[in-house]
């Protein structure tokens, strides 16, 4: 088998990932596949010299050396044989501080936007994007586990600004069946700075919604998002972890309540809500029950704060609407500031707090907002004092206890899902395989009777043409019985995934299919980019 075209191709393959647009190049030689060269080490080794895969096949195959002994040895059958991994890369309130989240941050509308880019680095086939209050956590399907985290880190360092050293420091890593575990604890609320928090179970629900139809949203993460809702409804039905917890919205006023001077009360005091979307909306809520019988609201729009009055009608609370020019006018009358709005820059600087009149024991901000609405300056005045969501862990403290036998309980189930949603995806493994090994026999199939209705099907009438195929058919599906049973991943047998691997990556030296199957990767990713 010739080899000589090997590295132009992996040159000409590198080139189209890298701009897939480019017309001026040629396309790939028919027969031919290439792929990306890895990286020089410092060892020099194998490993970092040889190209991921190259083969030729052609009518002038070298008669020393077979096809099928080429890929045996080739380093296209390793790339054939790892499977691509679903991988999490991320960072949350217990590893990293909200001064780095807020950067990372992405808003729910960009989503869509952020999984084509990251679906268009060279090793990332899928992708999901999680951004809440409370973490940046980016799911991908990987080629290569180590290029993809690499790639997908790269990407945060260059869309958040952090350097890739910080980012290194305080995010986590997580491969496979420990991604799985991982969502399904997040979606039941169990990674929740509030332990069985329901608000987590509703966005992860809203990356399902967004990623819909968009290109990169694909079978693996979609499923995994799937499953993942499945089992954080199972955890809070079948458990009621939820029941009593305390949510971020209500840790906030509890917060807030903590704070206020001896002399002061819910009631008494003054409060001013800056933002009246879900967040706000729950804050509003928790004032109402904590006693609360009057509050200013600022937003941008007054039919928002009026269908929350409505809402809230007959409590007797007054809720005032304020539009956002009068947002430092309002503050400056208000002992305590909450502030829950989806502004990329801060609403509340230095400048503009000090200037406010001041308040007994200074005026209270509590943000929580990711990014932040309120400046970290603001807090270095004597008259303010502020708080975020990572300071609401002193509230949650004291209702986490209450729920830990219940979050036990929880594991049970998720470890259930997580087993149903592996065995799921195990079974996809074979299905590139079983599709082109039938392909190639239906190829052979139908070449060998077009070849003899060449020679001896003339006069032969329709009915016994039919019955040709009808019985051609028939020898190919007795034929692929076998090793068909022998590709199911399903659990339906004893046979093992390991086995089941073995089975499939001889069918694809024994039949040539692993050239094909790279071949659908790499067009993948060009059409992908």
């Amino acid at each position: 088998m010739a080899v000589s075209n090997a590295f132009l191709v992996s040159s000409k393959l590198e080139t189209l990932l890298s701009n897939p647009n480019d017309q001026s190049s040629s396309p790939l030689p028919s027969g031919l596949i290439g792929a990306r060269a890895l990286p020089m080490n410092n060892n020099g080794s194998r490993r970092g010299l040889i190209q991921r895969a190259r083969c030729e096949i052609s009518a002038s195959k070298a008669a020393s050396i077979s096809a099928l002994e080429q890929l045996k040895t080739s380093a296209i059958d390793r790339y054939t044989k790892e499977r691509s991994s679903i991988v999490v890369i991320g960072l949350n309130i217990h590893t990293a501080p909200v001064e780095m989240r807020e950067k990372l941050a992405i808003p729910e509308a960009e989503w869509p936007r952020a999984i084509t880019e990251l679906c268009n680095l060279n090793h990332i086939e899928e992708a999901a994007v999680l951004s809440t209050c409370n973490r940046m956590e980016i799911y991908v399907l990987a080629l290569s586990q180590h290029r993809g985290v690499k790639e997908v880190t790269e990407w945060m360092s260059k869309t958040s600004g952090i350097p890739v050293s910080d980012l290194c420091h305080h995010r986590f890593v997580m491969y496979d069946k420990d991604v799985t575990q991982h969502l399904f604890q997040v979606s039941a609320g169990l990674d929740s700075l509030v332990l069985g928090e329901g608000q987590i179970l509703a966005q992860v629900k809203q990356v399902v919604n967004l990623g819909q139809g968009v290109n990169g949203f694909g079978r693996h993460i979609s499923g995994l998002f799937k499953k993942a809702i499945t089992a954080g409804k199972r955890a809070r039905t079948e458990t009621n972890i939820a029941a009593g917890a305390v949510s971020v919205s209500s840790a906030a006023v509890e917060l807030a309540l903590m704070k206020l001077p001896a002399h002061a009360s819910s009631s008494s005091a003054r409060m001013l809500v800056v933002g009246a979307g879900k967040m706000g909306k729950l804050v509003i809520k928790h004032l109402v029950a904590k006693g609360c019988t009057k509050m200013v609201v600022v937003n941008r729009s007054e039919e928002r704060v009026e269908a929350i009055r409505q809402e809230m009608m007959p409590s007797g609370v007054e809720i005032v609407y304020k539009p956002f020019d009068e947002m430092l006018a309002c503050a400056g009358e208000a002992d305590v500031v909450f502030t829950s709005t989806a502004s990329e820059s801060p609403l509340f600087l230095k400048e503009h707090v000090e200037s406010l009149p001041c308040v007994a024991d200074g005026r209270l901000f509590v943000d929580i907002s990711v990014p932040r609405n309120v400046g970290s300056c603001v807090g270095e005045l004597d008259n303010a004092r502020v708080y975020n969501v990572d300071d609401l862990k002193e509230v949650v403290a004291a209702n986490k206890e209450d729920r830990a036998k219940k979050a036990m309980e929880a594991q049970g189930i998720i470890a259930e899902e997580s087993k149903q949603f592996e065995a799921w995806r195990d079974s996809l493994e074979t299905v590139p395989t079983i599709k082109k090994l039938r392909e190639y026999c239906e190829r052979t199939r139908a070449g060998l009777v077009e070849r003899f209705m060449s020679k001896h099907g003339d006069g032969m009438d329709k009915k016994t043409r039919k019955a040709v195929e009808d019985l051609t058919r028939s020898v190919v599906n007795k034929i692929l019985h076998g090793p068909m049973q022998h590709l199911r991943c399903d659990g339906s047998d004893s046979r093992t995934l390991k086995e089941t691997l073995e089975n499939m990556q001889a069918l694809n030296r024994m039949y040539g299919l692993d050239v094909e199957l790279l071949e659908d990767k790499i067009r993948a990713k060009v059409e992908q980019k």
